[in-house]
């Protein structure tokens, strides 16, 4: 692995130094799928990420859903031709498997351990790679599919894979060496805490931001399990840059995701409300709004590093400096302060 002159941190007992932001890839894989972020421009993608690993980010996530394939083989081609020593981190993820038939479908939540070694191959063809660094659960099996409607996630099936099974062929996988580590995302504590008793959970990866603070126990868990995390989302899909409007809202196009949650709906006057709060909070360090917003994730004991997304080189330089912005119990109070007073979210409001 590359140099980098970005501030670093041990992820957990992985045996990798990753920086505090990582790249991440879900908002360049395209429209023409459920979770799509409207059209993106393929060679702009590539060099948002280029640009990202040329500026010192260590780590990229991705998934095999995102795109429906599409962003692990930009990824790949991103990362082709690096030497192995400057080649990023690869993190990836299993477990939503779609239709190719009807690729505009909600992808299903699926982790039998035949599916899952399918989905590790793929994977690494996408990716162009020999071992994956870190392959992640993507979601609890429920074999059913992922629909987001005002924060639930679906049903479960009797068909459902048991988090036993699916987390020892996630741990026979490392033993093989097809990947390096293993991780859960959008597990609770108690499907942590069993997963620990069959293999060590390297890493975690639950949504945490300013707005969305609802994986503090998980963080917790981790942290007392030396298990590493690693957060998405923490500008909130955008919301938390400085850039976002009513107006711009109102202009998603029709095939963006956004455009029917909750955070850019209902939610979204106290979002942009707590957004404006962090503005005088950057102007003193100097930082960018987003910055700011990851710093505040960052600055939570046991988080190791954030993911965040570009889709141009320009938006990467918006977010590169956050690692390095170290926020004093005065700002943490008075974006405490600015959380309650919004009404953005819920959970605790300050590390």
């Amino acid at each position: 692995m590359t140099a980098t002159h970005l501030p670093t941190r041990p992820l957990g007992t992985t045996g990798m130094d990753i920086t505090r932001v990582g790249f991440g890839s879900w908002a360049v894989a395209g429209s023409g799928w459920f979770f799509g972020w409207g059209a993106t421009d393929d060679a702009e993608s590539v060099a948002a990420i280029r640009h990202a690993v040329a500026s010192g980010v260590n780590w990229i996530d991705t998934a095999a859903v995102y795109g429906l394939g599409h962003s692990e083989e930009l990824v790949g081609k991103a990362v082709a031709g690096l030497p192995e020593d400057e080649r990023p981190y690869l993190f990836t993820k299993a477990g939503l498997v779609w239709d190719p038939d009807n690729p505009s479908a909600a992808p299903r939540r699926i982790m039998k351990p035949a599916s899952v070694r399918r989905e590790v191959e793929d994977s690494l063809r996408r990716l162009g790679v020999d071992h994956i660094d870190l392959y992640q659960v993507h979601y609890p099996d429920t074999g059913e599919s992922l629909e987001y409607a005002g924060g639930g996630f679906g049903a479960v099936s009797p068909n459902a894979t048991p988090l036993e099974a699916y987390w020892q062929v996630m741990a026979d996988l490392k033993a093989e060496g097809k990947v390096r580590a293993i991780g859960l995302s959008n597990h609770t504590p108690d499907l942590l805490e069993a997963a620990e008793q069959i293999a060590h959970v390297d890493v975690i990866q639950p949504p945490f931001s300013a707005i969305n603070r609802s994986a503090a126990a998980e963080i917790a868990w981790a942290r007392a399990h030396e298990t590493g995390v690693i957060v998405y989302s923490p500008l909130q899909s955008g919301l938390l840059t400085g850039a976002f409007s009513a107006e711009r809202v109102a202009g998603l196009p029709a095939d963006d995701w956004r455009t029917s949650h909750h955070d850019f709906t209902t939610g979204l006057t106290a979002n942009l409300r707590l957004a404006k709060a962090l503005e005088p909070v950057a102007a003193r360090h100097g930082a960018t709004v987003a910055e700011v917003a990851i710093a505040w994730a960052l600055a939570w004991p046991g988080i190791t590093g954030a993911i965040v997304g570009a889709r141009t080189p320009g938006q990467v330089d918006g977010w590169i400096g956050a690692g390095a912005v170290q926020l004093a119990p005065a700002d943490l109070d008075g974006i405490a302060e600015a959380i309650t007073a919004s009404g953005a979210g819920s959970g605790p409001a300050r590390p």
